[in-house]
């Protein structure tokens, strides 16, 4: 037996909107029939709620929607272990470097904590990191979201190229203690320019070890800025 859908709306528009909102399809996808009209009514149910109903039935042609709307649900709920996810990111790595206009790239991915780093190398590696690791971060981003989408806890994925991230760490460490000194002999507080949460986060655990200086952000992403003060 064929399944049905009934769906109630004021009008049969709204009925119909409805129906085709739950369960994701458009009008061409389904068989509609009105089974109460908003026009048969009686004098006497003026007061009473206007009450339309329609069915809706799949067409043929798109019976595998149905099941591809309990699959997407189904998808949300798959569990995981690392050993899994770090097999759907190395899949992913083998096509994504296979597209990309860089030459002899080489790159890994290893289970860490509780997350999945990649490395990635090569002569031409500096092209995927960009001004600042902006090229490096969007891509992270993106893997993220693609591994992430059917799992059913989110799993962290951290990229590194041609060891960007260490040498990123050590000149931002550079710059915190630079900036340290000039806000003691000044006793001016300085407002760096925006970074990026992660590049904010060494900043602050560097100074944390100066008593004299203190830390905080201000701004909203990707605006947000770190201010270096003294510790008064």
């Amino acid at each position: 037996m064929e399944k049905t859908y009934i769906f109630e709306g004021r009008t049969t528009n709204e009925a119909i909107e409805k129906g085709l909102k739950e369960l994701k399809v458009s009008k061409s996808m389904v068989d509609i029939k009105v089974l109460e009209l908003e026009e048969k009514r009686s004098f006497f149910s003026i007061l009473t709620p206007r009450v339309v109903k329609v069915e809706m039935k799949l067409k043929d042609n798109y019976k595998k929607s149905e099941q591809g709307i309990k699959n997407n649900e189904n998808r949300k709920k798959i569990s995981y272990n690392l050993e899994d996810v770090k097999k759907m990111v190395e899949d992913f790595l083998k096509e994504f470097i296979e597209k990309l206009p860089c030459k002899n790239l080489e790159y890994s991915a290893k289970i860490v904590d509780d997350g999945i780093l990649i490395n990635i190398d090569g002569e031409e590696a500096g092209f995927l990191i960009g001004y600042r690791g902006e090229v490096m971060n969007s891509i992270q981003t993106v893997i993220t979201n693609i591994i992430n989408k059917n799992l059913k806890e989110r799993v962290r994925i951290m990229l590194n190229i041609a060891g960007y991230r260490e040498k990123r760490k050590k000149e931002l460490e550079n710059l915190a203690l630079r900036l340290a000194a000039t806000v003691i002999k000044t006793e001016r507080k300085i407002v760096l320019e925006p970074m990026m949460a992660y590049e904010r986060k060494i900043i602050h655990a560097k100074l944390q070890e100066n008593d004299k200086i203190k830390t905080y952000s201000i701004g909203e992403e990707p605006n947000r800025k770190v201010v270096v003060t003294l510790n008064k």
